[in-house]
């Protein structure tokens, strides 16, 4: 048995750890099915390309809110919280049932703000739950099977959503999303985790806020991975913004574009397999460096020409891209203390995907602006620097611990 197929049987052996991915699988097919829908449900009540895109907006904006609702979860105990929280976003959803005409696209996009606030704290909290319930030794195991469940969701979800809108509306989408919230909160239930009462609370609302942060920022291991993290992501998304100009210097369609990414999920699902052993043998440093100069690759690889290296680019940023993520959110979980982890984890959120929505709408504006194969290759040659940012403070960090002469005289 190789040491990746041993270290996910050990890992999916876990009670814990088999009932909190399964609750992944369950609920991450739901919101996945509801973001791609949501979309086209606007579009086609309205009519504006805007709007629609609106609702992807709309369900990111909360995590600018990161550390604040992320102090939620360090306030009261994970489990409860989580299982709460899941029954309020089921309970949530229904007053999509609603929604059929112009005029009540606004109660959509509310519910899609107040959906992503909840999901914000459920990320939260639910990270600070899996550095409690699952073994230490297993963590980089369990988010890579976090992230491969997520992303094997995606690219079977929107799919299911597509076919569910086109035949029965939107709302019967809106209903099985509500169903997989009901579904997971009893698959939380049943996780077994001694939970602490949390102590009173030190100072107000800001300073517990702010404390999260600065436990973050201030931790040597840590501030350079979420750092990195939020750098990779901002270039990214920049070069993904031109992939429908990509597609077209190439003379496809804009449907190709789902081609890519079809691809790169397939990637992002193989990368999560294997990161546990690859966190234990190469250190979350290292792991996410190599991940960074392989998505600096893809990036300025979409540049050649030619389908299969475009293709072949698309599965390199997959299998690079999540790396970071991986090796960001285990050192958080491994570093950060119990009490504060929730707000640390949301923080983290914070910094390292609000870079990538502005990523994404810089991008939107360059694409017509400037030439795409030089930007291609500049972002590239960008994040290949950033990989070389985190192997020169990692050179810095351990001649700093390693003594000039190991035996004095």
């Amino acid at each position: 048995m190789t040491t990746t197929s041993w270290s996910v049987t050990r890992l999916l052996r876990d009670r814990n750890a088999t009932l909190y991915l399964t609750g992944v699988v369950v609920s991450g097919f739901g919101s996945s099915a509801l973001w791609l829908v949501s979309g086209v449900w606007v579009k086609d009540l309205t009519g504006s390309n805007g709007l629609a895109a609106l609702c992807t907006a709309t369900l990111w904006a909360p995590t600018l809110a990161g550390p604040v609702l992320g102090t939620l979860a360090d306030r009261v105990r994970r489990k409860p919280l989580l299982i709460c929280t899941n029954l309020a976003l089921a309970v949530l959803l229904l007053p999509l049932w609603t929604v059929g005409s112009p005029g009540s696209v606004p109660l959509l996009l509310t519910v899609l703000f107040l959906y992503g606030a909840a999901g914000v704290v459920e990320d939260a909290a639910s990270s600070a739950l899996v550095a409690a319930a699952v073994d230490p030794a297993l963590l980089g195991d369990f988010n890579g099977l976090r992230m491969t469940a997520r992303e094997g969701m995606k690219l079977v979800a929107p799919l299911t959503g597509a076919a569910l809108y086109t035949a029965y509306g939107g709302p019967s989408v809106a209903l099985l999303d509500a169903l997989t919230f009901v579904l997971a909160a009893g698959l939380c239930a049943l996780l077994r985790v001694r939970e602490e009462r949390p102590g009173p609370a030190v100072g107000n609302w800001r300073r517990q806020t702010a404390e999260g942060a600065r436990l973050l920022w201030a931790h040597p291991a840590v501030r350079p991975l979420v750092r990195a993290g939020g750098a990779t992501l901002c270039l990214a998304s920049l070069g993904s913004s031109l992939n429908y100009a990509v597609v077209a210097a190439l003379g496809r369609s804009p449907a190709y574009v789902g081609v890519m990414y079809a691809v790169q999920g397939v990637g992002s699902v193989a990368v999560g397999l294997v990161s546990g052993p690859a966190l234990r043998r190469l250190g979350e440093r290292r792991f996410a460096t190599y991940g960074i100069a392989l998505t600096g690759v893809a990036v300025a690889g979409r540049a050649v020409p030619c389908d299969i290296a475009l293709l072949a680019c698309s599965l390199a940023g997959g299998l690079g891209l999540p790396c970071v993520l991986i090796a960001a959110y285990t050192a958080v979980q491994r570093e950060i203390p119990a009490a504060a982890l929730g707000r640390a984890t949301a923080t983290a959120d914070t910094l390292m995907f609000t870079p990538n929505v502005i990523g994404l709408a810089v991008g939107a504006a360059l694409v017509e602006l400037v030439d795409l194969r030089p930007l291609l290759a500049v972002l590239g040659g960008a994040l290949l620097a950033t990989a070389g940012s985190l192997v020169q403070r990692n050179a810095s960090r351990t001649s700093a611990r390693s003594p000039s002469d190991a035996n004095p005289a």
